[in-house]
């Protein structure tokens, strides 16, 4: 009998450990591989695509760096995928050689990013560019002997450099520096620094001050990037050069501008790229972006389409070389841009418009010029779209409960990454319509295939605007028909993202909490993307109580299943979702614990310190300092609500985001520490706004972990 006894804990023990390793464990994110920039070679039968891994770094012990190198597969799953680059520099964009003998791509060398040639024909990658700048963008000439690059540089950089701005010429749009009216001060001076010296020596010294970083003089609207501010102008230009390593890069657009995407058209004569709508004003202003074309030695430049008061971008190019396909919309406004499609050698009054209410991507034509793909996210996926031109109707190929990423179209042949509940990521293939679908890879799949998932189930309802809000309920991973568990409701940011099964970011989270026992329900409410335009504007002047109606009806309705604990009922969101959560406390008393990550809080302090301070007067129809638009900026602040707030909370934000400025989260945090409320500040030392999609992924893993662990204190 003890033997017996000795046997069945033994095996117990065994059981449950193996059916714990089946469920999703926190490391797992560790796992994930994610593959993009796909490229089909020119006869469709390869297919070139980056893979991101996450790998340990050696040079930091428990941390982990990203890898992105570049991989090769045949497009018949005849052979498995083959990596083509290797070491500690990561490769991105590959891009075809119209022979398709050699793949340019871009990687890192002495600090800068670089476009490197790979030959089919063996030996090691060749660098082609060494341009002080770096290079990136590559575009291959039809008949492979040149190619477009685009290039950054500090407006500095551009004033002192003598091959790209020989005349030493200061831009026409004013640097809007105080009391120097004609941008005399950019001009070069002879004057030494010497802070002693006179008016002209004391200016040279505080500009060599600049320059070594001793202060920063800002002058400019946009000031704050992801991470820092900076007083700086940042611009790009267009190049191009002979595909021959040491052949001497030209500047196609020359001058105080921005220009990229650029793109060969009637066969390699001419050079379409898009850019600054005017040279008259300060890019940190602009707004508006233009399609231009120019000859590819450089003459002749020419407005394709521009219009005041709209942007034109993501120009994509026809096989032929003869058709431009690209989206436009109204600048300062919440709207889905139009797909339009026009001749290169036509003009505004050529173009034609093709109605579709989603915003899309990744514009790729067929190789007859007749069908147009893209990528749009819509009721829960991102789906592959075909417009016909001639008949501008919109066909959709794929399903909503998948995502498709990257992908590319030639010969026949489809080949595209795909998300979906089963697998994070992946690389298929599929005919042009998408159908006969086969799995190319297997970077992902070897280690899901025998995990336990959690499937969501989609369920929908009318919101008190009329509209249809579609919503997804995760149960346990191990769930019981008759227990109880917690329930966390989860909320996007945006305001106008879009949660479902094919939204990638969310795979891994989703599943860890379910196989922590956690129930999870997500929504898309009023004011996301991927169901039209009206319902994308439903939120406008309404960020707080309409949202929160829409997510925690859905949450209502999950709780009337009945295996939800009410009595353990949790909340979480990032960004905008920040903003919805704080919103939520301030409002109702239901949540037994809840987490804000990296959430605006404030909409007046938001407005000065975020660089995503537009979605203030896009919103709310103004500044707040207008007597007509402070109230509602206020009212719509949860910060005017905080004395609200008793529900136990852990607040997340990176050190270094500057998307929603840390501001917003102590003035929460400290507010709720006056009030002797229960929570908890974390702040992550150099993240950014990106930390739990992109960031260090010790910081992703200590997020996570935190908030189960703060959950966990009051939900068990």
């Amino acid at each position: 009998m003890a033997f017996l006894l000795f046997w069945w804990v033994s095996f117990s023990y065994g059981y449950a450990q193996q059916q714990n390793g089946n469920l999703v464990q926190i490391t797992d994110m560790l796992k994930i591989k994610q593959m993009g920039s796909v490229a089909l070679s020119p006869d469709g039968k390869q297919v070139a695509f980056t893979v991101t891994s996450i790998e340990p770094d050696a040079a930091q012990k428990n941390e982990f760096k990203y890898v992105t190198q570049l991989y090769l597969q045949p497009t018949n799953g005849s052979a498995p995928a083959r990596q083509l680059t290797y070491g500690t520099s990561n490769s991105t964009q590959p891009t075809w050689s119209p022979d398709g003998k050699q793949l340019a791509f871009v990687r890192v060398a002495e600090g800068k990013a670089q476009i490197f040639l790979l030959s089919f024909a063996g030996g090691e990658p060749v660098q082609l560019t060494k341009f002080k700048y770096g290079a990136s963008q590559p575009r291959w000439s039809p008949n492979g002997q040149q190619i477009l690059f685009t290039s950054g540089f500090a407006l500095r950089e551009l004033l002192a450099d003598s091959l790209l701005n020989p005349g030493r010429d200061v831009p026409r749009w004013s640097y809007e520096k105080p009391g120097f009216f004609q941008n005399e001060h950019l001009k070069p001076t002879t004057s030494k620094a010497n802070p002693d010296g006179s008016l002209a020596e004391i200016r040279t010294y505080l500009d060599q001050n600049e320059k070594d970083n001793k202060a920063k003089v800002i002058n400019q609207l946009s000031f704050q990037e992801e991470s820092t501010t900076s007083s700086s102008i940042n611009l790009s230009h267009v190049f191009i050069m002979d595909a021959k390593p040491g052949a001497t890069p030209k500047d196609l657009t020359p001058g105080f501008v921005s220009s990229s995407n650029a793109q060969f058209v009637n066969n390699g004569q001419q050079v379409v790229f898009e850019g600054d709508a005017s040279a008259e004003e300060n890019p940190t202003r602009a707004l508006e972006n233009s399609i231009y074309i120019i000859n590819a030695n450089g003459s002749n430049l020419k407005t394709l389409v521009s219009k005041k008061g709209f942007s034109y971008n993501g120009v994509s190019v026809s096989p032929s070389g003869k058709m431009l396909a690209f989206q436009y919309s109204p600048v300062m406004q919440v709207a889905n841009p139009v797909l339009a499609v026009m001749p290169v050698n036509g003009s505004a009054a050529n173009m034609t418009s093709i109605a579709y209410d989603r915003t899309k991507s990744n514009l790729t034509w067929d190789e007859k010029d007749r069908t147009v793909y893209f990528v749009s996210p819509s009721n829960g996926g991102f789906v592959l779209n075909r417009a016909d031109v001639k008949s501008k109707k919109v066909a959709q190929l794929t399903d909503f409960n998948s995502g498709v990423n990257s992908f590319d179209v030639e010969k026949g042949q489809l080949v595209f990454v795909k998300t979906e509940v089963a697998n994070p990521n992946e690389l298929y293939s599929a005919n042009t319509d998408a159908k006969n679908t086969k799995r190319l890879t297997s970077f992902n799949h070897d280690w899901v295939k025998d995990k336990k998932l959690s499937q969501p189930e989609k369920h929908t309802f009318t919101n008190s605007k009329g509209q249809t809000v579609e919503y997804w309920v995760m149960k346990p991973t191990n769930y019981v028909a008759g227990q109880k568990y917690p329930l966390l409701l989860e909320i996007h940011g945006g305001p106008t993202a879009m949660w479902g099964p094919g939204e990638g970011s969310m795979w891994h989270e989703y599943q860890y909490f379910a196989a922590k026992g956690y129930g999870v329900v997500y929504a898309n409410p009023r004011g996301s993307g991927g169901y039209g335009e009206e319902f994308m504007r439903a939120n406008i002047k309404d960020w707080g109580a309409g949202p929160a109606s829409d997510v925690l009806t859905a949450l209502d309705k999950t709780v009337a299943e009945g295996w939800a604990d009410t009595s353990k009922l949790a909340i979480t969101g990032g960004s905008y979702g920040g903003y919805l959560v704080s919103w939520i406390l301030g409002h109702d008393k239901r949540f037994k614990a809840a987490c804000s990550q990296r959430g605006v809080y404030d909409l007046t302090t938001f407005f000065g310190e975020g660089n995503a301070w537009r979605l203030v007067p896009n919103y709310f129809g103004g500044y707040p300092w207008e007597a007509e638009h402070k109230a509602i900026i206020q009212s719509e602040s949860p910060f005017t609500y905080v004395q609200n707030i008793t529900t136990p909370l852990i607040i997340f934000h990176g050190e270094n985001d500057l998307r929603t400025g840390v501001i917003q989260s102590e003035m929460l945090y400290k507010a709720l520490k006056i009030l002797n409320r229960p929570v908890e500040y974390v702040r992550h030392p150099g993240a950014t706004h990106e930390i739990t999609r992109t960031g260090n992924n010790r910081q992703r893993i200590d997020q996570m972990l935190r908030t189960y662990e703060f959950f966990e204190r009051y939900l068990r």
